[in-house]
């Protein structure tokens, strides 16, 4: 039985939806992000258990079939930002529509009408979140962000960079060393 799970975007979460089936005595076959596949066929009552278990975990059991669908194309998109280390083959309608089995154009619509947002504005204000991330570690150079990320150069990275934040890369990565430095002077250690 597939379960579908709200909230679930990173490796801890898997590991924490696979502890809770554990818990409950259940065997799971997959659990990826934004769902999960156990052995068994749930009665009313387990799947409660399963529903509050995730929720004080701060997941979410769902049963719409449009939740679900709209998490699933959530979670494709954070995957392919934050774990896959190829270039798309394919332009992202085509790579969702093919990932999900559906229409691009339904999913477009439906994601639009219950987020508020395109898909594409999601997928940009993750990226800038991942390149926000990635400046703070300070362990690439602008160049090596942008080429990791996919972007066809630096000024594209660097103008779609502050078309989100409204600073540029440079810029927001002074803010975070000053700040830093800020912190020194008063005795705080760095953190």
């Amino acid at each position: 039985m597939k379960l579908y799970i709200k909230n679930m975007v990173c490796i801890r979460c898997k590991m924490v939806v696979k502890d809770e089936l554990t818990k409950l005595g259940l065997h799971y076959t997959m659990v990826e992000l934004g769902e999960a596949e156990v052995t068994e066929n749930l009665s009313a009552a387990q799947r409660d258990q399963i529903k509050m278990a995730l929720f004080r975990s701060g997941l979410e059991l769902m049963d719409d079939r449009k939740s679900v669908l709209i998490e699933r194309i959530k979670n494709v998109l954070i995957e392919l930002i934050h774990y896959s280390e190829e270039p798309l083959a394919i332009n992202l309608s085509e790579y969702l529509s093919k990932k999900l089995n559906h229409d691009y154009t339904y999913l477009a619509n439906l994601f639009s009408e219950v987020q508020g947002m395109t898909i594409e504005k999601f997928f940009i204000a993750h990226k800038i979140e991942r390149v926000k991330e990635l400046l703070v570690y300070n362990e690439l150079t602008l160049t090596e962000i942008a080429y990791k990320m996919h972007y066809s150069s630096v000024a594209h990275l660097s103008t779609q960079f502050k078309k989100v934040t409204g600073l540029t890369p440079s810029h927001f990565k002074q803010l975070k060393d000053k700040r830093r430095y800020m912190l020194e002077d008063m005795g705080v250690p760095k953190g």
